[in-house]
């Protein structure tokens, strides 16, 4: 078998998803996604990774991983790692199709049938449009309407306790939000004051006020805050036992990260923005964080995050995967999180999992009772919606062996 043709696709309307699709002289299609700076990694794909893979056998995984290293990008999530991890990806679901068995199988099997799932409290439109930041951008706080039963980040910031009963009663362990995002804005991350502070706070306790102890609350702080400013938050909301603080302050001063992790009994979670095993064995050494979060579609794809994984489990240190991307993501990370054995718990966004998650492919894991179950057909056991190649806003660009 060789690989024929690297193609990307990109929809308007999804401006941050780009998909790539790596087709075979034995008509078998890879499919892969990353997420952010979807027109740059596009241009990667063709100029970089076309040249190095086009007429090569797709199943020799491990060699085009470290053939797509490259001279930069090799520790970051940036556009080289985002453009390796969606073409990684999607050789793994062509090594599935062509054994007939699930990522997860090929991976060295199931060590769980489900894991336990919480839900990030966004609503629907959230990371889905321009620009294209990992916070909310400002003019998003507070106003809007609904559209459906799962606008959640407007719940968590009106109706924290509507919202923590809603999720109690679909079974999810844990939701996760992050009401001090836009005083981090207003300040640069510098300063909170105490009437901002006693504000952040009030879904907490309306949360713990509605239903006790019955979910958890993982407090994401998107990595907007100095050391001094989140040692104070940490502080407050100690009270209030979150599950973790995810990304408090920047992920690239270890040294900084240790010492918030030190200053609380809460811990800290780190961190998707980290990119191959290199980063985060810094964060494991330097004792900087109690769990590993991890995107397998910027971080390096599958292969890369079994390594993560490993070194993790090697320091007593549970994993979590990402989702508040795309759908071919989310497949990926079920995948992981129902091999990986100490894969802790799995994010769900759903609001995107019951509205355009559904839009864009043909399966996607079940999510049911508060549990995450993987896809079982082959590879990723999911693919492109035929209907997005046939939509007037798909962008599609192909590189064969004519084009090198």
């Amino acid at each position: 078998m060789q690989i024929t043709a690297l193609e990307t696709i990109r929809v308007e309307e999804f401006p941050n998803i780009c998909f790539v699709h790596v087709h075979t002289d034995e008509g078998l299609v890879g499919l892969g996604e990353t997420y952010f700076g979807a027109a740059s990694v596009e241009a990667w794909v063709h100029e970089s990774a076309a040249p190095v893979l086009v007429g090569q056998d797709p199943l020799n995984i491990e060699k085009h991983w470290q053939s797509l290293v490259g001279f930069i990008g090799s520790r970051s999530t940036g556009v080289e790692n985002r453009g390796r991890s969606a073409v990684d990806i999607a050789l793994w679901d062509l090594l599935g199709q062509v054994t007939g068995q699930p990522i997860y199988q090929l991976l060295g099997g199931a060590v769980r049938e489900k894991i336990p799932a919480y839900n990030t409290c966004a609503g629907y439109q959230y990371t889905r449009k321009r620009p294209k930041h990992a916070h909310l951008p400002v003019d998003n706080w507070g106003t809007g309407g609904t559209d459906g039963p799962y606008e959640d980040l407007m719940g968590f910031l009106h109706r924290a306790d509507e919202l923590a009963e809603s999720l109690v009663e679909e079974g999810y362990m844990g939701m996760k939000i992050w009401p001090f995002d836009p005083y981090a804005e207003a300040s640069a991350g510098r300063y909170i004051s105490p009437a901002d502070l006693r504000r952040g706070l009030e879904p907490f306790e309306k949360i713990r006020k509605a239903v006790g102890d019955k979910i958890h609350i993982m407090v994401e702080m998107h990595s907007r805050w100095d050391l001094r400013a989140a040692k104070e938050i940490a502080k407050e909301l100690e009270p209030f036992q979150p599950f973790w603080f995810e990304d408090p302050i920047r992920m690239d001063n270890v040294a900084a990260l240790n010492e918030f992790a030190h200053s609380t009994r809460v811990p800290t979670a780190a961190s998707e923005t980290l990119g191959t095993r290199q980063a985060y064995l810094d964060v494991l050494q330097q004792q900087a964080a109690g769990v590993l979060i991890f995107d397998p579609t910027w971080t390096g794809g599958i292969s890369e995050a079994k390594r993560i994984a490993s070194i993790a489990e090697a320091f007593e240190i549970p994993v979590a995967t990402h989702d508040c991307v795309g759908p071919v993501s989310f497949a990926v990370d079920v995948h992981l999180s129902t091999h990986l054995p100490n894969a802790l718990v799995q994010e769900v966004v759903r609001a995107f999992y019951s509205t355009w998650y559904k839009e864009l492919v043909t399966d996607l894991p079940k999510v049911e009772n508060g549990y995450v179950y993987p896809l079982s057909g082959p590879g990723l056991g999911t693919k492109l919606n035929p209907e997005v190649l046939k939509r007037a806003d798909v962008t599609r660009r192909v590189t064969t062996v004519k084009d090198l």
